[in-house]
C-alpha cells in the first residue's frame, strides 16, 4: 500500500492509497470512494482494533518549492490526522490537532499489537502528539512532549522551531527518540508510561545554533548562546539530524541529515556542496542515554557521481542486526 501527496500538478487532489499486488502492479484505491485525506503523508495500523490512521504534510506544490511560511496561513499544508477503519478503508474520524499540531508528518503505533495508542511528530510546531482510543470507541488526541522555539539572531524569523522531522519507537516500547531538524539535537525518552514522557538522553549532532554558526540563541538573561556539536572523524557536521533509525536490539541509533533537497537548499546550503553523512550514537537501553560514537562517519559527499544526499534508513527484515539500507 503507497500513500499519495498530490496530483501531477503538485495540487493536494488524488491523496489517498494506492493498493499494489506481488508484482507491483496498481490494483487501484484502497479507501473507499470519497473517502480520501485531503492531505496525504505517512499512515500507520493497529489490526487488533481495525484501525489505520494517516498523517498530512501538505501540497507539493507548497513544498517542493522550499518552506514558506505564508503557505501554512493559506492552508497549504496539513493539521489533520484521518481514522480508517481497517482493512475496510473507511474514513471514520478527522482529528484537527489545531495549531499545536502544525504538518503532522510520522505517525507510529506502539508495537504492542494490543495497545491502542500511538504518536506523530508535528515538525512546524515542534510537538509530539500523542493519539489514543476513548471509552466510547472514538479517537482522541493530545500533546505529549513540546519542544519550545528558541528566540535567536541573525536568522530568517526571530524564533526559530525544532522542526521534528522523525521519530521512531524502540521494539519494546520503552523509548521514543525524534530528531530536531533546525535545533540540531537527538532527544531519548521514556515512554513505559506513554501519557508522561521523560526525557532520559540528549545529543547535539548539528544544526543552525551550533558553534561557529552565524546563528545565536537568546537565552533568558539576554546573554546568547550555540550548542557545543562534536567534530568526528576530524569532520564537522553539516546539517541537522533528519531521519533516524534504530538497530534491531536498540542499542544503536543511526542518523542522516537531508530532509528534501529543496528545503536542504534553503536551510542546509552546505549539504548541497558537500553532501550528507549519517552518525551512530550509543544508547543505553537500560537506564536511558544518548552518546554520539566518535568512530562512526559515513561521509556521502565524495561519491563518485558527486555529492549525495542521503535520507531514509532500513533494517531488513529477520534476525539481522548489523546490515543497514540507505
Amino acid at each position: 500500500m503507497v500513500s499519495c501527496l498530490g496530483d501531477k500538478d503538485g495540487n493536494a487532489k488524488g491523496n489517498g492509497f494506492l493498493l499494489l499486488d506481488s508484482e507491483f502492479n496498481v490494483k487501484g484505491r484502497w479507501e473507499k470512494p470519497g473517502h480520501s485525506p485531503l492531505f496525504g503523508y505517512d499512515f500507520w495500523y493497529q489490526p487488533r482494533h481495525k484501525t489505520m490512521i494517516s498523517s498530512s504534510w501538505g501540497a507539493p506544490a507548497a513544498f517542493t518549492k522550499g518552506f514558506n511560511l505564508q503557505h501554512v496561513a493559506d492552508g497549504l499544508y496539513g493539521r489533520h490526522l484521518y481514522v480508517y477503519s481497517w482493512p475496510d478503508g473507511e474514513l471514520k474520524q478527522t482529528l484537527d490537532l489545531g495549531d499545536s499540531g502544525l504538518l503532522p508528518l510520522e505517525i507510529r503505533f506502539l508495537h504492542d499489537p494490543s495497545k491502542d495508542t500511538g504518536f506523530v511528530g508535528c515538525a512546524l510546531t515542534s510537538n509530539m502528539v500523542r493519539f489514543f482510543k476513548t471509552k466510547d470507541g472514538s479517537w482522541s488526541h493530545e500533546v505529549a512532549i513540546s519542544v519550545k522555539p528558541l528566540k535567536v539572531q541573525n536568522w530568517i524569523l526571530p524564533e526559530m522551531p525544532g522542526l521534528i522531522t522523525d521519530f521512531l519507537i524502540s521494539l519494546d516500547d520503552r523509548f521514543l527518540y525524534f530528531a530536531n531538524w533546525l535545533h540540531g539535537d537527538v532527544r531519548q525518552y521514556n515512554i513505559e508510561d506513554p501519557k508522561n514522557p521523560v526525557l532520559a538522553g540528549q545529543v547535539w549532532v548539528g544544526g543552525l545554533i551550533q558553534n561557529g554558526s552565524p546563528v545565536v540563541a537568546v537565552i533568558e538573561d539576554g546573554k546568547t548562546w550555540q550548542c557545543n556539536v562534536p567534530e568526528i572523524q576530524g569532520h564537522r557536521l553539516r546539517g541537522g539530524p533528519q531521519m533516524i533509525q534504530l538497530s534491531l536490539d536498540g542499542k544503536r541509533l543511526y542518523v542522516t541529515n537531508s530532509l528534501f533537497s529543496t528545503w536542504d537548499r534553503q536551510f542546509y546550503p552546505e549539504l548541497i556542496e558537500k553532501g550528507s553523512h549519517m552518525l551512530q550514537i550509543d544508547v543505553d537501553t537500560e537506564k536511558g542515554g544518548l552518546k554520539v560514537n566518535p568512530y562512526f562517519f559515513v561521509d556521502f559527499g565524495a561519491e563518485p557521481d558527486g555529492p549525495s544526499l542521503a535520507h531514509e534508513m532500513r533494517y531488513p527484515g529477520g534476525d539481522c542486526t548489523s546490515d543497514i539500507w540507505i
